[in-house]
């Protein structure tokens, strides 16, 4: 048995559960409590009727569906989309149509996978230097096309 607890409160008569729809996986499934319409290039915020409140020190990543992603070209737009561990309101997710097709989101249809997360705190200081390392500043492209 978890020693982590995940309250959801749901708050409309549609709402799913999120669940996991295999033991090994590491994502919730997020369900739609509505319909809507996605235009190619557009995004929407979908509701999923839920409030949850997250174990201490933990926060919940909103992320993709790969099969959305790659059939419809249906994506999370902020993805991961963070859910801080005091934040009680719904659940909502922006879903982005990238397809070249007009997109519609059904009542019951899974639309985002949650995974929860530890959080680790720290202490801001200000320095002067920071350590050497291999990569140094290169950023963007350093390690090739």
């Amino acid at each position: 048995m978890n020693e982590f607890k995940l309250k959801v409160k749901r708050i409309h008569e549609d709402a799913i559960l999120p669940n996991y729809a295999h033991y090994n996986d590491a994502g919730l499934d997020l369900y739609s409590i509505e319909e809507k319409v996605i235009n190619p290039t557009e995004s929407a915020l979908i509701r999923t009727g839920i409030k949850i409140e997250l174990p201490f020190q933990t926060e919940a990543q909103i992320r993709p569906r790969s099969g959305l992603a790659l059939k419809n070209g249906i994506t999370v737009l902020n993805t991961p989309g963070t859910i801080d561990e005091g934040y009680r309101g719904e659940i909502g997710i922006i879903l982005i149509n990238h397809g070249k097709e007009v997109f519609k989101v059904e009542k019951g249809m899974k639309i985002a996978q949650m995974v929860v997360k530890p959080v680790w705190k720290v202490d801001v200081e200000e320095v002067e230097e920071l350590s050497e390392a291999l990569r140094g500043d290169k950023g963007f492209g350093s390690t090739g096309v």
